[in-house]
């Protein structure tokens, strides 16, 4: 793929972080608040009306944590670092999903006996290469390993997926405080939850 003046980049390591932005509340923000474009109107994730207004949990937006290092748990999950004792929890179980949520992904994608890790190639000038390897399929698999693709696994949507991602929207509803939340929760509820709570932040001068 190359690189596009539309492309949206979020520049932050924390597992949580990337937990939030992959659960079904963005998911839907996103849909409602993108733009559409091209002949199949497809939705366009737009950083200023998608990213800048979705309300994070209290305690884990990014101008919460920007400047925080960060730190692994057990098991190599990222958090924010310094986090209140009130909010690290939260902020623990939504990283731990998005890992678990990660690391399902990746062994649909790559599977260990279709591919292999290629070491990059080292610049000039340096003794190791700076970028992590590469993963290539193994001779004679090429064709099924081209059809792994995440557009191909959410078409298909397997059970362990929607799975791990009910364990992700469960983690991110606590950090909200949703202790009413099922997997059934319409989407004009969770909207209408989320709306309130940035009507309610832009009243009082905080950012979403």
């Amino acid at each position: 793929m190359l690189p596009s003046h539309a492309a949206c980049i979020v520049a932050r390591a924390d597992d949580t972080t990337f937990g939030i932005l992959h659960c079904r509340f963005h998911e839907l923000w996103s849909l409602r608040m993108c733009t559409w474009m091209g002949k199949g109107n497809d939705p366009r994730y737009t950083p200023t009306t998608c990213f800048e207004t979705f309300p994070f949990p209290a305690g884990l937006s990014p101008a919460d944590t920007a400047h925080q290092r960060t730190e692994a748990l057990d098991g190599g999950a990222l958090i924010p670092a310094e986090l209140s004792p009130l909010v690290r929890p939260l902020a623990e179980a939504i990283a731990l999903a998005a890992q678990r949520l990660v690391t399902l992904r990746d062994a649909w994608l790559n599977p260990p006996e279709w591919t292999q890790r290629v070491p990059e190639v080292v610049p000039l000038g340096m003794e190791r290469s700076p970028y992590p390897d590469r993963i290539v399929a193994r001779p004679g698999f090429e064709a099924v390993v081209a059809k792994r693709t995440l557009t191909n696994l959410y078409n298909q949507r397997p059970a362990w997926l929607a799975q791990a991602h009910d364990t992700l929207d469960a983690a991110v509803a606590s950090a909200y405080g949703w202790a009413d939340w099922t997997a059934v929760m319409g989407d004009d509820e969770i909207l209408r939850r989320l709306l309130a709570i940035n009507v309610q932040r832009a009243a009082d001068g905080a950012v979403p």
